[in-house]
C-alpha cells in the first residue's frame, strides 16, 4: 500500500475505532481524533505505537492541525458525527441545529481543506466521507442531520470532479443501521432501551463491517475509486411512506 499515514475522526469507539484498528493492522500510522482521551489511551495500549491519540474536538481545527504540522496525511476518514435528539425540526433549538451542522458538515469540509493541498502536491491520497442512508432516505425526526449528510454527500461529488487527474481518491460510505452508541444521547443514556428498539429485532451492521468495506476500497489499484457505496443491513430498507389520518376539520 502506498499510503503510510491516516487521520481518523471519531476514533475512540464504534465505527471510527474499528476503522482505525483495520488501518493499523494494514501497516499505517493512524492519528486518532476524539474527545474521549481515556478511550483513545485504552485503544493505544491495545493497538500499539502506530495508533497515535489526538484528543480534541474536530470543530476546533486549529489546535489539531498545529499538532499535525509536518505530517503527510495520506488518508482522511471523516467519521465523527452525531445528533443529540431525534425529533421534528420545529422542536429543535437553534443551538441543536447549529451543532449538528457544525459536526456533520462544517468540520469534515474544513478537514478536507486542511489536508488536500498536501495530497494534491504529492499526487497521493484518499478521502473517506462517512455519511448515512439518512442522506437519501427518509427517517423521521432527523431533518438537520439528514440535510448535513446530504450536503456532505453532494460536496463529495463536486470534489471528485475537481480532483480528477490529481491522483487523489474520494469515497463516500453511507451506512445503514450500525450497532453503536450513536443514538445513546438521543435515548437519554438508556442503553437497554436503545438496544431493544434499534438492535434486537433486526440484525444491524457491526462497526467491523464498515471497516471491511473501507479497507476493500482503499486496497484497490490507484486507478480505481469506489466513488459512492451504500452499506445496509440485509433486513433494513431506508425510507418509506407514511399516510397519517387527516385531522378533523
Amino acid at each position: 500500500m502506498r499510503y503510510k499515514t491516516a487521520l481518523v475522526t471519531g476514533a475512540s469507539k464504534g465505527i471510527g475505532a474499528a476503522i482505525a484498528a483495520a488501518l493499523v493492522e494494514a501497516g499505517l500510522t493512524v492519528h486518532a481524533v476524539a474527545r474521549d482521551a481515556p478511550a483513545l489511551a485504552g485503544l493505544a495500549d491495545r493497538l500499539g505505537p502506530r495508533f497515535v491519540p489526538q484528543p480534541g474536538d474536530v470543530r476546533a481545527l486549529d489546535p489539531l492541525m498545529a499538532r499535525l504540522s509536518g505530517e503527510e496525511i495520506d488518508v482522511l476518514v471523516n467519521n465523527a458525527g452525531g445528533l443529540a435528539t431525534v425529533k421534528p425540526l420545529w422542536q429543535q433549538t437553534a443551538e441543536e441545529t447549529a451543532d449538528v451542522v457544525a459536526l456533520n458538515l462544517t468540520a469534515p469540509l474544513q478537514l478536507i481543506q486542511a489536508v488536500l493541498p498536501g495530497m494534491v502536491a504529492r499526487r497521493r491520497g484518499h478521502i473517506f466521507n462517512l455519511t448515512s442512508t439518512a442522506a437519501s432516505g427518509v427517517f423521521a425526526g432527523t431533518a438537520t442531520y439528514a440535510a448535513a449528510k446530504a450536503a456532505l454527500s453532494h460536496a463529495g461529488r463536486v470534489l471528485r470532479y475537481d480532483l480528477a487527474g490529481t491522483g487523489v481518491r474520494l469515497t463516500e460510505i453511507a451506512p445503514g443501521r450500525v450497532e453503536t452508541d450513536f443514538y445513546l444521547k438521543a435515548f437519554e443514556g438508556d442503553r437497554d432501551g436503545l438496544r431493544e428498539r434499534m438492535y434486537t429485532h433486526q440484525r444491524p451492521l457491526r462497526p467491523e463491517d464498515v471497516a471491511a468495506v473501507l479497507m476493500a476500497a482503499i486496497s484497490l489499484p490507484d486507478h480505481a475509486d469506489v466513488a459512492e457505496l451504500v452499506l445496509a443491513p440485509t433486513e433494513q430498507a431506508a425510507g418509506g411512506h407514511v399516510y397519517p389520518n387527516a385531522p378533523a376539520v
